[in-house]
């Protein structure tokens, strides 16, 4: 475990606002039952090639079509405590 970090949190938790502080503990109870989910990609190597040539040259295509287009206006990010926060362009 890297000390460094724990005692760079805990400079800047000293200068904190108390709420601030709170919201901060309650964020790193929320890290600490976070579970990992998934497949390690160790295992999913198996898979590789497996996809022909057309199916992902199909996905590359809608890919650029479609995904790459970001509209702001509904881009929304919660926060800690459910706070919702509009990003402006």
């Amino acid at each position: 475990m890297d000390t460094h970090i724990i005692d760079e949190v805990v400079e800047q938790l000293k200068v904190m606002p108390q709420h601030l502080q709170w919201q901060v503990l309650e964020f790193v109870r929320a890290l600490a039952k976070t579970e990992v989910r998934g497949t390690p990609g160790q295992k999913l190597l198996q898979f590789a090639g497996s996809i022909p040539a057309d199916d992902l040259q199909l996905m590359r295509e809608a890919i650029e079509q479609d995904c790459e287009q970001l509209d702001v206006d509904s881009l929304v990010t919660t926060l800690p405590h459910n706070n919702p926060v509009i990003l402006d362009r």
